[in-house]
């Protein structure tokens, strides 16, 4: 991200983003590349925008005896407030994170995700 400082272009680090590492289905993690690559996104902003959809819907059906067998590890960045309104709504539902991230995926709007570029959009100081 840049910020825009007395005329003065600076690059800065979104402090409101943190990384994070999960677990997730190597077949859903693959379909994920290829929406990405096809919607100009990164997996990452996928997966964020299914959190959110997912936590407006309020509501979830999982299955514990179908959790995939191939999950494999997978680190991104969320949106601190995001990720822990996603975590205490897994503990809500008795699920594991993994769980709710795999399940969020069918709550993805791809017309609703933020593009590669955004980035490295420009804020202006004050914002």
């Amino acid at each position: 991200m840049w910020k825009l400082v007395n005329g003065k272009l600076l690059q800065t680090i979104d402090t409101s983003r943190i990384k994070y590492k999960t677990r997730i289905s190597k077949a859903l993690l693959d379909d994920l590349k290829i929406m990405a690559d096809k919607n100009n996104t990164y997996v990452g902003y996928l997966l964020e925008n299914g959190f959110e959809n997912i936590l407006k819907e309020n509501a979830i059906t999982f299955d514990k005896k179908n959790r995939p067998k191939d999950r494999v590890e997978f680190r991104t960045t969320c949106d601190k407030e995001l990720l822990e309104r996603l975590k205490k709504f897994a503990k809500d539902h008795q699920l594991n994170l993994n769980d709710v991230i795999e399940a969020s995926v069918a709550y993805i709007n791809t017309n609703d995700v933020k593009q590669e570029s955004w980035r490295y959009r420009v804020e202006y100081e004050g914002e």
